[in-house]
């Protein structure tokens, strides 16, 4: 069963947030209303230029030394949410992994379309490298559709032939644009946060219009997936996506490619960046933080 604190919090939160039909611009106006923009008074949060993409550092005081850099790629459904809107998120992370965090702007689908996101992750990562920080200190962690960015990013950098991060972690990442999997067709309860209509339509937004779902750039479910790092794919057993992840796994280790799926009964879509307001989250997220500094001693 879910906590107390879950299922009063859930109860409180009300339908209607997400229409498919909804135009980008109300999209945003709802993405904004529910996203938390503020840290803790002794949290730092630093501007940080990653070669003309704007970011930020944030970390809790007791990590502001440690080399262990978590890159976060923020979810925002492709076309909202900037930076400020994730630094409680931020300060989530470095508390319980124990580390700093740089969470950076990636541009939105409707100011232009894939591959600009992607090309963003691309450049930000490149940056820190050049500026100093071991990429083997790196983990990429994407939350939504910045979950899809990361992996998709990921297998771009593979590709290249350049450094890659020591990990990935996907948080209810989005990684199918066309949602065929089991828990999008068959709903396993109220999801307050996505929908799977929904998410095909943001995906769709991020694609452009002549954009193909099935691109394995915007769409990381079909991407070759060996020669990457490790994975940790945590999502809830209630969240649309869920099946993203289960079935990535099994693919991925036919391509000798390391995936956990670490699935969490009764959480809905995106329940992690809630943070400390259930044990539930809490809890995901401490088991995050072990596999990366497993990853990353």
């Amino acid at each position: 069963m879910a906590s107390k604190e879950h299922d009063a919090l859930m109860a409180a939160i009300p339908g209607g947030n997400v229409d498919h039909n909804d135009p980008i611009d109300v999209v945003r106006e709802k993405m904004h209303a529910i996203h938390p923009n503020a840290a803790s008074p002794g949290t730092i949060v630093e501007p940080v230029d990653l070669d003309g993409v704007e970011a930020k550092w944030i970390y809790t005081e007791a990590n502001a030394d440690s080399d262990r850099v978590v890159m976060h790629v923020h979810g925002g459904a492709y076309v909202s949410t900037v930076i400020d809107h994730y630094l409680t998120y931020g300060e989530f992370m470095s508390e319980k992994i124990g580390c700093k965090v740089v969470c950076f702007q990636w541009t939105w689908a409707d100011e232009a379309p894939y591959p600009a996101a992607m090309n963003d992750t691309v450049t930000a990562f490149r940056a820190l490298v050049a500026q100093g920080i071991d990429p083997s200190r790196i983990a990429f962690i994407g939350d939504s559709c910045g979950g899809a960015l990361a992996l998709s990013a990921m297998c771009a950098l593979r590709d290249a032939g350049g450094p890659l991060p020591a990990c990935m972690v996907g948080l209810t990442p989005w990684l199918d644009a066309e949602q065929t999997g089991d828990a999008a067709m068959n709903p396993r309860g109220r999801d307050p946060f996505v929908t799977a209509e929904w998410v095909r339509a943001r995906f769709k937004d991020y694609a452009g219009p002549d954009g193909d779902l099935k691109d394995p750039g915007i769409s990381p479910f079909h991407a070759k997936l060996g020669g990457l790092p490790p994975m940790y794919l945590s999502v809830g057993g209630i969240d649309t996506t869920s099946d993203d992840s289960t079935r990535l796994a099994e693919r991925a280790s036919r391509e000798g490619t390391s995936v956990i799926v670490d699935t969490t009964a009764e959480m809905v879509h995106g329940y992690i960046g809630l943070g400390d307001a259930f044990p539930e989250a809490t809890h995901a997220m401490e088991r995050v933080a072990l596999f990366v500094r497993q990853q990353i001693p």
